[in-house]
């Protein structure tokens, strides 16, 4: 049995040998394939990431881009315009329903496409039955698992929520799983808050060596008032796009209708929103305070001439309290 063992040693050693004796390839010198770029967009909820993204998405894959778009909201929404209202299949209820049947998950059950725009749903969990980072997380294992790295799009969009602060949406900052960020926001202090958190977000994780930065912020239902333009300058990252609140546009979104189209009224707005984001470099953004940030907006807005006051004891309790002796016995120094 020991010569057995010895001799499939030996066997293997020598195989080991032969295998480290083999030329590795020679150094390609063919020109580099263009790379992906992975850009992630973040905002509040509901300030208009699915709207912006939808539009963009249509008319860089007009303009002869490959998109993938893939929405990274619980709430399953992001491609809900870009397919007329119709639900995508979530990856992770999909994942879910082929485990339980013991399938593999394939590309053609997650990835769906219209005009030359790829786009898919991570998903998320039901209220009080997960977390939803946790959600995200496991489905970009499942995107691993299916090559998301082998893709060859021109541009991977990615649709974050900004107003959750748990790890699994800051995923593509913390990991470098993206290059830039772009941040969509309005003249609005809740939503400039976001951004700003974004923008933090950004330079926290670059002090860490991370190498994400921000591509500029998108201005949506621009009513001309000027805090977001603020803001910007402000941090210190491009306006992308202003993307006008008109009646015309709501109207069309609502109705589910793509407006980021060649022939469109707004073809010249999406035309340049596109080249924006595909030029835009990795800004690095100075975060505001919380004072900088409330100092773009009047005080009637927000309130800034109020004056804290520290509440009371007797405040909370409602009444005053019985001052009661100390037994508490004090030593004098010696």
């Amino acid at each position: 049995m020991n010569v057995q063992l010895n001799k499939a040693a030996l066997n293997n050693a020598q195989a080991l040998r032969d295998e480290a004796a083999i030329e590795p390839d020679p150094v390609s010198t063919a020109p580099v394939k263009k790379e992906t770029q992975i850009i992630a967009i973040y905002g509040k909820g509901g300030i208009g990431k699915s709207f912006t993204l939808a539009n963009l998405s249509y008319m860089m894959a007009q303009q002869g881009k490959k998109v993938l778009l893939i929405g990274c909201d619980p709430k399953s929404d992001t491609t809900s315009l870009l397919f007329g209202g119709k639900a995508c299949p979530t990856i992770i209820e999909t994942s879910t329903k082929k485990k339980l049947a013991g399938e593999q998950v394939a590309i053609g059950d997650v990835c769906f496409k219209r005009d030359g725009v790829y786009a898919m749903e991570l998903g998320g969990p039901e209220v009080g039955r997960g977390c939803g980072g946790r959600g995200i997380i496991h489905g970009f294992e499942l995107l691993e698992k299916l090559g998301f790295h082998e893709w060859g799009f021109d541009f991977v969009l990615l649709d974050f929520l900004g107003d959750v602060v748990c790890g699994g949406f800051g995923l593509p900052i913390a990991r470098d799983m993206c290059q830039k960020v772009i941040v969509v926001g309005s003249n609005d202090l809740q939503s400039l808050y976001v951004a700003n958190n974004v923008c933090s977000a950004v330079e926290y994780f670059r002090k860490l060596g991370g190498n994400v930065g921000v591509g500029g912020l998108v201005i949506n239902k621009d009513d001309g008032t000027g805090e977001a333009q603020a803001f910007a300058d402000a941090v210190g990252i491009p306006v992308l796009a202003s993307i006008p609140a008109d009646d015309d546009i709501r109207k069309k979104s609502a109705n589910y209708e793509i407006i980021g189209k060649p022939d469109s009224r707004w073809a010249s707005l999406f035309e340049t929103l596109a080249q924006n984001v595909a030029e835009a470099k990795p800004n690095h953004p100075t975060p505001l305070s919380q004072d900088g940030l409330l100092g773009l907006f009047s005080s009637e807005t927000t309130g800034r001439n109020v004056v804290l006051v520290p509440a009371t004891f007797e405040d909370m309790c409602g009444s005053t309290p019985l001052v009661k002796p100390s037994l508490e016995v004090v030593y004098d120094e010696v």
